[in-house]
């Protein structure tokens, strides 16, 4: 029977506690990940049947004829993110400083969306903004939507479906990031004679920058490949790369574009994530988060 020194077997320890999750994203991501870059670069079409060919063209194609949809959907992605940040910031605030004996409440009345189907939330916001609906008529009445406008089937119709889906993910985040600050350090602020917004902006802000970038990628990312939210509160005019892709492999079978579409979106999201944290700052987070 071999027998392993104490040294050997502490060695080998942590892998064998990062083993199994090594072995999940082998089977479920990586290999995956490889056969849809096999599947980029191959030609042909349904009837024929594909082959792989080296067709790297199929990326620069890719890019050319849906440029459009790629800028849409950063763009889409972004300015959800930006409206997740402003509103939950305040609610993750409230959530860990103020709500007291009803923290749970408001916690659980964040995550309480995620109880329903994804499309099913999708939908009631084609009630809410509906031609008929009271937003749309209560912004008529105000002047901010003409008589002949419409909320539904545009942009913003969108952007705000995505702002609302993927708003848990940026609040639950930030709070958690938020009720790890030591409060002590806030009152030390104030013996110091900073001003309340000085606190926030000198002791809280920097002390929440885990959340807010974890936060924000958790709402970007699954943002930039949505096409539930495009489908059902827009029309054409406002298709996302998400819907792009979905089409292509769902209806029109053409496999080696879907994919290279995905690789390209996950490339820009890749970058925009390294750009991000550079400009906040990689130490920073890192010395925040510990």
């Amino acid at each position: 029977m071999l027998r392993l020194s104490l040294a050997r077997r502490r060695s080998l320890l942590p892998w064998l506690f990062v083993g199994p999750g090594l072995l999940w994203l082998a089977l479920f991501f990586i290999i995956p990940l490889a056969n849809q870059a096999n599947v980029s670069l191959q030609t042909g079409n349904p009837d024929t049947g594909y082959a792989f060919t080296w067709a790297f063209s199929t990326y620069t194609d890719a890019i050319s004829e849906y440029q459009e949809q790629f800028l849409r959907s950063l763009g889409y992605a972004a300015t959800a993110t930006v409206l997740c940040l402003i509103i939950a910031f305040p609610l993750a605030y409230f959530t860990a400083y103020r709500a007291g004996r009803f923290r749970n409440l408001m916690l659980l009345l964040i995550i309480l969306p995620f109880f329903m189907s994804y499309v099913l939330r999708t939908v009631a916001w084609q009630l809410i903004l509906s031609d008929n609906g009271w937003v749309l008529a209560r912004l008529r009445d105000v002047g901010l939507v003409s008589d002949t406008g419409r909320l539904l089937a545009t942009r913003t119709a969108v952007i705000a479906g995505i702002t609302y889906n993927f708003l848990p993910f940026m609040a639950l985040p930030l709070y958690v990031s938020l009720e790890k600050i030591d409060r002590r350090l806030i009152e030390a602020a104030k013996d110091l004679y900073a001003s309340p917004i000085t606190a926030f902006r000198k002791v809280t802000l920097p002390l929440a920058l885990p959340g807010i970038f974890a936060g924000s990628l958790l709402t970007f990312i699954p943002a930039c490949g949505d096409f539930v939210n495009a489908a059902l509160l827009g029309t054409s005019r406002q298709f996302m790369i998400g819907n792009v892709i979905q089409s292509k492999f769902i209806t029109i079978l053409d496999y080696p574009t879907a994919a290279a579409l995905s690789f390209i979106l996950m490339s820009f999201i890749l970058i925009g994530i390294f750009i991000y944290a550079r400009l906040l700052g990689a130490r920073n987070l890192t010395q925040a988060a510990l």
